[in-house]
């Protein structure tokens, strides 16, 4: 990877840290501690939805904004609970976030993130 890519990568899970921060206030039944562990959370939630993605193909992917891909968000943020030690999910706070990121991904430009 070149240099700039690698800044990408460091910024879209910036982005994807404060968001967590975000949902984490305002949302019921989700929250995290701190912004290294929000961190730790992207990267959580990277590397599950792409281990989830590998394992049942593409067509379970957030970005086909289908109701499969919806709720396979869902599991996904949920299951990152259990890697992160301070970030606590209940279910309904699990299909919020996956909500909430569906729509921030559909509003902003994949360049940006």
């Amino acid at each position: 990877m070149r240099g700039s890519s690698w800044l990408g990568v460091v910024v879209r899970f910036v982005v994807s840290a404060l968001v967590l921060l975000l949902l984490g206030a305002v949302l019921p039944g989700f929250s995290i501690a701190g912004f290294v562990n929000a961190l730790i959370a992207a990267v959580a939630i990277a590397a599950i939805g792409f281990i989830v993605e590998a394992i049942l193909g593409e067509r379970i992917s957030p970005q086909s904004r289908g109701v499969v891909g919806f709720i396979t968000a869902a599991v996904v943020i949920y299951a990152a609970q259990f890697v992160v030690p301070t970030m606590r999910v209940t279910i309904l706070g699990a299909l919020l976030a996956s909500l909430v990121i569906g729509i921030i991904d559909a509003i902003v430009p994949t360049e940006l993130r």
